[in-house]
């Protein structure tokens, strides 16, 4: 059986807990996102998440929709993940390379789904690798020079 995430990979110069906590704050998640579907947060202004949270989205993918997310892995400074109604994740995990720069890998985990099949049918996987590669390069770029 084939894998069912997708990731990938960046090193960005900025140390790790600087990265978490934007990772950890979804009223920022915006600023990061590549696919142009995540607007803001829901609620009034930053929250710093952690494990079990509750947080709700605005998002728009041809019509605006809201998604409610819940924190399920949670390591301070190392890993986030937050998983959808549907059951299928969004992991982050951080390593600290000791020198002021992290190697961040994002990962769309859909192995959890209960409809991890229509994801593939759509071809969701593909379409997030695209998302989380421009994802990664605005958050090197957010943390460039």
């Amino acid at each position: 059986m084939a894998p069912r995430q997708v990731s990938d990979t960046r090193v960005i110069d900025a140390p790790a807990a600087e990265i978490f906590e934007l990772l950890a704050d979804p009223a920022k998640h915006p600023l990061i996102d590549g696919s142009g579907t995540v607007l803001s947060a829901r609620g009034t202004g930053s929250r710093r998440l952690k494990l079990g949270d509750k947080f709700g989205m605005d998002m728009k993918m041809g019509r605006q929709y809201k998604i409610l997310n819940t924190v399920v892995e949670f390591e301070e400074n190392r890993l986030i993940a937050w998983r959808h109604f549907y059951g299928h994740r969004w992991r982050w995990q951080l390593r600290d390379l000791g020198d002021g720069r992290t190697e961040v890998t994002e990962t769309f985990d859909w192995s959890t789904a209960r409809i991890g099949f229509l994801l593939e049918l759509v071809k969701f996987p593909g379409k997030n690798l695209k998302s989380i590669r421009a994802t990664l390069d605005r958050l090197q770029q957010r943390f460039a020079g």
